[in-house]
């Protein structure tokens, strides 16, 4: 286990590489005694030093939610993320590519919570109840880590990999539509890219929001009114850079959402 200054200097070293855009070397290699006790414990220094530093926790990202992705890692559950409010960005505007090392983006169907959502013991029936709608949204990922280089503790302690997030314009109410079968086409340039459905966030993304809740709750943190709450990719990542325009298409009522990425 490493002791609190260890932690510290981890989670102050991540935040530099995130703002000089200088990766770090995978943490595992560095400190290969991490355990998932630790990264967490360096994700949440994170969250100590960004509040002292006057930022807000606007919600939570769920990450390593389909199978594929948990095997290639070796783990049985996801993984979590916060969500900071500077990392919000307005659809269609433009989202300055150099904001980070070596994004990709991913599509995914984003709650926003009309009531808080304290864990552990929530139910599903819990957590429809808490959803107010649901919004088209292209989670922009990025890895403080050298190459992308990353295991699971790596990607635990670097915030689940969260960078940015752009959300659809179009609510939708939890009953309007069925999160199971919706399917997404994610073009890049016009061009298909990926396609899926919202099964593949672990069979349906009301599961993974329980999940969180639940998980988060282990340390007292509660999902708030008004956050939201990323579930969980529907389709693989797919590398980004400036001059490129994204879009994710949803099946149904959810519409589409658009991210323009310049130099």
């Amino acid at each position: 286990m490493m002791d609190d200054r260890q932690t510290d200097e981890v989670a102050r070293a991540l935040l530099e590489a995130e703002a000089s855009r200088r990766p770090v070397p995978p943490l595992t290699e560095t400190y290969p005694d991490l355990d998932l006790d630790d990264a967490y414990a360096i994700q949440l220094a994170q969250v100590r030093l960004r509040r002292e530093r006057g930022e807000r926790v606007r919600g939570h990202k769920v990450g390593l939610t389909s199978l594929p992705m948990q095997r290639m890692l070796g783990v049985d559950e996801p993984d979590f993320g916060h969500l900071w409010d500077g990392m919000f960005h307005l659809e269609h505007a433009p989202v300055p590519a150099s904001s980070w090392i070596a994004l990709r983006v991913e599509p995914e169907i984003a709650f926003v919570l009309a009531r808080p959502l304290a864990g552990p013991g929530v139910t599903v029936a819990d957590a429809v109840a808490a959803v107010d709608v649901v919004l088209p949204a292209l989670e922009v990922v990025d890895s403080r880590v050298e190459d992308w280089r990353i295991g699971l503790l790596d990607t635990v302690a670097d915030n689940a990999s969260a960078a940015g997030v752009v959300l659809g314009s179009r609510p939708t109410r939890l009953t309007d539509v069925d999160l199971r079968l919706v399917g997404c086409v994610l073009r890049r340039q016009g061009q298909v890219q990926q396609t899926g459905t919202g099964a593949a966030v672990l069979g349906s993304s009301l599961s993974s929001l329980v999940w969180l809740a639940n998980t988060v709750g282990r340390w007292g943190t509660v999902l708030e009114a008004g956050h939201v709450i990323l579930p969980g990719s529907v389709t693989a990542a797919i590398p980004v850079r400036a001059g490129d325009t994204v879009t994710a298409e949803f099946g149904g009522p959810l519409g589409s959402v658009t991210a323009r990425f310049v130099d």
